[in-house]
């Protein structure tokens, strides 16, 4: 963690440092060391946070997999890992590890020491795998889950940026020519004086409006902009980009059923790490929006005064009719956590079928939307001069 600490130094001025520490008293000595009297310590955990992106916890999970494979101890792989580290963010990172480490602390311990970095998904994984010595398997299913969940949030972000960017190079110049054309032609017509279709008529009646009030429409253009961002980064923070998908038409359900999915992946991969199946539950709420969180506690209770899994997620609402019948097979045959990978790799494929029938029917609906409206424009502007161009012959 980085600490700001104010310090008089030898020729009596004030001045600050800004040191990487693993805590106030680490911050203190440091600067002492310096022979500098310390005034006041203070952490800088906003600063930190807002670059928690500087530390890839897929890369760390790699690179540690890859070095206790090999034959390396945790605290020497750790070490290796802090000297080779680019940033002086991850080295700080992996330097408190190996401190706690030292300490005698173990590695889920320290990593939950630094919980803005460390998911308790993640910390769980690693806690069990040193209950079973068998930290390198462990740590290839966490590797394995989130390359499959990063394709799968890449697929879906790849469906809807291509729309996104038609939409909004559409809604551009359909507000440039209503915002700047329409109002230059409509004081060209208005010197002809003669008649025009009503539509022609009703285009150049705005585009005298606008031109008499491009100010205050420009401002209240601009108004309505900064309160749309405003209110798309409030249901980020409070929803995440998942919830704001929903918007798409027929993607609710979809998404729906891909968050099922995600939850039974992440379940399965933490039943087959051996982690009992409440605790899996538990951890599996990180991956979940608050409404299904509560829904997976709702389930979790149940299955701890006694009720068996596939009937308290159906009870919970978080069962689908496939799901539902792979789980009750594998409680059958005890292989659980493997039928829970099904199903989540079922409704995974289903859902990429789903998107590729999407994009192949909504690019082209929306790309003939915005043409239609952007032609309409044109052909209303050029109605009157189609009406002179006829009049002169």
């Amino acid at each position: 963690m980085q600490y700001e600490v104010r310090v008089l130094d030898a020729a009596q001025q004030v001045h600050r440092l800004r040191v990487d520490a693993l805590d106030e008293a680490d911050a203190r000595r440091q600067a002492e060391s310096r022979g500098e009297m310390v005034l006041s310590v203070g952490a800088l955990r906003e600063r930190l946070s807002r670059r928690r992106g500087a530390f890839a916890l897929l890369l760390f999970a790699e690179e540690l997999h890859a070095l206790v494979t090999a034959g390396l101890s945790v605290v020497e792989a750790i070490d290796a890992l802090a000297e080779k580290a680019s940033s002086a963010e991850s080295r700080a990172v992996l330097r408190r590890l190996q401190a706690h480490l030292n300490e005698g602390l173990s590695l889920s311990d320290a990593l939950r020491l630094q919980p803005d970095l460390f998911p308790p998904l993640f910390v769980g994984v690693v806690q069990a795998a040193e209950g079973t010595s068998d930290l390198p398997r462990s740590l290839s299913r966490y590797i394995a889950y989130e390359r499959r969940m990063n394709a799968v949030r890449h697929q879906v972000v790849s469906a809807v940026i291509y729309p996104a960017i038609l939409l909004v190079v559409g809604s551009a110049v359909a507000l440039f020519l209503l915002g700047y054309v329409v109002p230059r032609f409509s004081a060209v017509y208005a010197s002809t004086g003669r008649p025009m279709p009503w539509a022609s008529q009703l285009l150049l009646d705005w585009g005298r409006f606008a031109g008499a009030h491009s100010v205050s429409l420009t401002l209240g253009f601009v108004a309505l902009v900064g309160g749309a961002i405003a209110v798309a980064r409030s249901q980020l923070r409070q929803h995440g980009w998942w919830r704001m998908l929903h918007v798409i038409p027929g993607a609710r359900d979809r998404l729906a059923t891909l968050e099922l999915s995600s939850l039974y992946l992440t379940l399965g991969m933490l039943l087959e790490g051996g982690i009992p199946l409440p605790r899996a539950m538990s951890l599996s709420t990180a991956v979940m929006t608050g409404a299904r969180a509560a829904m997976i506690d709702a389930a979790r209770q149940r299955i701890e005064a006694g009720e068996a899994f596939s009937d308290a997620i159906e009870l919970a609402g978080l069962g689908t009719p496939v799901a539902l019948r792979l789980i009750r097979v594998g409680e059958r045959t005890g292989q659980l956590g493997d039928m829970l990978g099904r199903a989540a790799a079922f409704y995974e494929g289903e859902t990429s079928r789903w998107l590729e029938r999407f994009a192949k029917v909504f690019e082209p609906a929306l790309m003939t939307a915005i043409g239609l409206v952007i032609g309409l424009i044109v052909v209303l502007l050029y109605m009157p001069v189609f009406d002179l161009a006829g009049s002169f012959q």
